[in-house]
């Protein structure tokens, strides 16, 4: 299941036979935290999916932002907090990646989180800067074969998904890059924008909008298939890098021990709200693809995600304290 679609038809049939769930679920208020800071796409995506639950349960369903540590505040706060429904995480790539690069962990993702639903997913698009003389993902890889160390890429940070997401192409085609580790997403895309980088794997809202206005030049998309918004470029796959993929997604996990009943109704009002025109329109204008997964195929592709990054990581050896 490398990129979810939103099946929304069999979902929805599947409501009628869902089990019931506790009939006073919720009571009050729901908290919704958010691992990184207000304002991004990723928040935007999440407080559009608040409002939608909001309505859909009958509780305000509050957005508590706590980024840091690449999600892992947020996370364990979660993780370690009453499993009744009423703290939710709106989690995304870094869940899976973070048992493979930190050293220690105050929690387990895949033991102490319950995936509930992918909310939305967007690829990473490998970019480089105009002054670089590369059109294509080959003639890249041929300039850095030719020049071993001397080209340099930003990232969001060391172990991140961008950072890794990089490494896979480096394990892929034997290629030496010279790393520039940037504190958060932002600053790494401003890194390589500026030119103080030359490429990077920037996610697809940032990266379509730089290579519309003509800031960087699009080599790949690291998903299956290619992007509507920029259907010039192809996917990593047909650039010559078979099976690089990275995406960035998106969605709700809750405390392990919550009851399955609360789950199967979170889950399928997430679907509900996903499938909803007006929350597609707004996922699609950030630049991220609505999905609403089962809890089953969410939790198969988690843990799958965790075993890819987990063997990238080992064989590039990037670890964090």
């Amino acid at each position: 299941m490398h990129r979810l679609s939103l099946a929304c038809g069999a979902l929805l049939a599947a409501c009628g036979s869902a089990p019931a769930w506790p009939q006073d679920y919720p009571l009050k208020g729901v908290r919704l935290v958010i691992p990184f800071p207000p304002g991004g796409g990723s928040d935007t995506v999440a407080r559009v999916l608040a409002q939608r639950l909001s309505t859909a349960l009958g509780q305000p369903v509050v957005a508590d932002n706590r980024a840091g540590a690449s999600g892992n505040i947020a996370a364990e706060l979660v993780a370690k907090s009453a499993p009744d429904g009423y703290t939710i995480l709106f989690g995304n790539s870094s869940l899976a990646i973070s048992p493979a690069v930190f050293a220690k962990l105050a929690y387990d993702p895949v033991k102490d989180l319950a995936p509930v639903s992918m909310a939305s997913s967007y690829p990473f698009v490998l970019v480089v800067h105009p002054s670089l003389p590369v059109k294509s993902v080959r003639e890249l890889i041929a300039l850095a074969r030719a020049k071993p160390d001397e080209l340099t890429y930003s990232s969001a940070g060391a172990g991140t998904m961008s950072h890794l997401a990089m490494e896979l192409l480096r394990l892929k085609t034997g290629v030496k890059l010279t790393h520039l580790p940037y504190k958060g997403a932002a600053p790494a895309s401003v890194g390589v924008i500026s030119g103080e980088a030359q490429l990077a794997f920037l996610v697809m809202p940032v990266a379509q909008a730089q290579i519309k206005a003509g800031r960087l030049r699009g080599l790949g998309v690291a998903a299956p298939t290619r992007a509507a918004v920029i259907a010039q470029v192809p996917t990593m796959q047909e650039a010559g890098v078979p099976g690089h993929q990275a995406l960035q997604w998106n969605g709700l996990f809750v405390p392990a021990a919550t009851p399955p009943a609360i789950i199967e109704r979170l889950y399928r009002e997430t679907v509900k709200a996903v499938a909803a025109a007006d929350v597609r329109q707004r996922f699609e204008a950030e630049g991220a693809d609505p999905v609403g997964s089962s809890p089953a195929e969410f939790a198969a592709y988690f843990r799958a995600e965790a075993e890819k990054w987990a063997d990238v990581a080992k064989r590039s050896g990037t670890k964090l304290d």
